[in-house]
């Protein structure tokens, strides 16, 4: 059975920073890109990061460049999603995605407000 589960969301303030973890099972990890995606009230989900499985390429949505960092730890079947000088435009359930059977986690909700 396959498993992501996200953690690490809550409420932080306008340039906080926030750190997701995905813990993913019933998979061979490694061998597949994971992706970080986001759902805003109201707006279609999105994109936000993904990392390749192999040579560890990333690929992030411009909204995001250069405040956000993807990893990954294959040992610990982890991928990561380190968010830096968050605005209130970040705000958003945050979902952890393998291509393996186009699976997805429960969500992790992030906002963003002083």
């Amino acid at each position: 059975q396959v498993r992501l589960v996200e953690s690490g969301g809550g409420l932080v303030q306008p340039g906080g920073s926030l750190r997701l973890s995905c813990a993913a099972s019933g998979f061979t990890f490694s061998y597949y890109d994971m992706s970080w995606y986001r759902q805003a009230p109201g707006k279609e989900r999105e994109l936000v990061a993904r990392i390749s499985s192999g040579n560890l390429r990333t690929v992030y949505a411009d909204s995001v460049k250069g405040r956000f960092t993807i990893s990954r730890d294959n040992a610990k079947n982890t991928v990561y999603l380190q968010m830096n000088i968050l605005k209130p435009e970040d705000t958003a359930v945050y979902y952890c995605y393998s291509p393996f059977r186009e699976s997805w986690g429960q969500g992790t909700q992030v906002t963003v407000s002083s």
